[in-house]
């Protein structure tokens, strides 16, 4: 029996190039890939995510945070806290959270050579597969935890100290 919420959740995977997205099914059972955005100087991409929430009605939002083997954060982590933040602030009906992401770009790195793609040919989907590790972790958190997974972003347009 599938304890989770019903309904669509975002995967997003986070990085300065790139911005990996993947979306379970309503059920929260599967995830699959959707799209590899290329950031703009301006974050016009972020117009596109908004698109593909409303597109798929997602009640959540998973956005990866990049964390240091040690737990400590950097500047990658402050970057998606900022990019949550902003993708709150678009949605403020949405839950928007943040987990703990550390070595999911290996892990999809190992799961598309598992699948038999070459090395060269990860780029154009390894921000996909690295958001739908990243919905995975969500998933399995609120099926042990039976609770919404993740840290919760307040959807506020600052970028004060804590950025």
């Amino acid at each position: 029996m599938n304890s989770l919420r019903p309904g669509v959740r975002l995967g997003v995977d986070v990085g300065t190039v790139r911005v990996g997205v993947a979306r379970t099914d309503p059920e929260a059972i599967l995830t699959l890939p959707v799209e590899t955005l290329l950031r703009a100087d301006d974050g016009s991409e972020l117009d596109r995510l908004i698109e593909i929430v409303d597109e798929f009605s997602a009640i959540e939002i998973v956005v990866g945070l990049p964390r240091h083997l040690k737990g400590s954060e950097g500047i990658s982590a402050k970057g998606a806290r900022r990019y949550a933040r902003r993708i709150a602030a678009s949605r403020p009906r949405v839950r928007v959270c943040l987990v703990d992401e550390r070595l999911s770009s290996n892990q999809a790195h190992h799961r598309l050579r598992e699948s038999g793609i070459p090395e060269r040919d990860h780029r154009p989907v390894i921000d996909q597969v690295a958001a739908q590790i990243i919905l995975e972790q969500a998933l399995d958190e609120e099926r042990m935890g039976h609770h919404p997974p993740g840290i919760l972003v307040a959807a506020t347009n600052q970028e004060g100290p804590s950025d």
